[in-house]
């Protein structure tokens, strides 16, 4: 069983910076691709960004693109998601999703329903 554990959350000043850690384990030599969802008090968990097995490809939502930045490391089984010039509006729960790898195509999608494994969830606040 896939597991991830999201890391790197906490409290930052508007324009500030913040890299998160999402480690899996149970992931064996399996690829997978990865995707960072948020959600906001009293919002509907939102995409944020993807990036695909190899790290080929990332994605990003309109909110974020130009500030965030997705990468990994596969040799340590781990996606990062940088974060800067960040705004109140950043603040969420953010969390880490993953999805194994169902064929040798490089591809990622920033879609909730399209990931099979979720972590518990990071807390990022933005506040002066």
């Amino acid at each position: 069983q896939l597991q991830l554990v999201e890391s790197g959350g906490g409290l930052v000043q508007p324009g500030g910076s913040l890299r998160l850690s999402c480690v899996a384990s149970g992931i064996g030599s399996d690829y997978y691709a990865a995707g960072w969802f948020r959600q906001a008090p009293g919002k509907e968990r939102e995409d944020v960004s993807c990036i695909s097995s190899t790290g080929s490809i990332a994605d990003y939502s309109d909110s974020v693109k130009g500030r965030f930045t997705v990468t990994r490391d596969n040799v340590k089984n781990t996606v990062f998601l940088q974060m800067n010039n960040l705004k109140p509006e950043d603040t969420a729960v953010y969390y880490c999703a993953a999805r194994r790898a169902r064929t040798l195509l490089e591809v990622c999608v920033r879609t909730q329903e399209w990931f099979d494994y979720w972590g518990q969830g990071t807390q990022v606040s933005v506040s002066s």
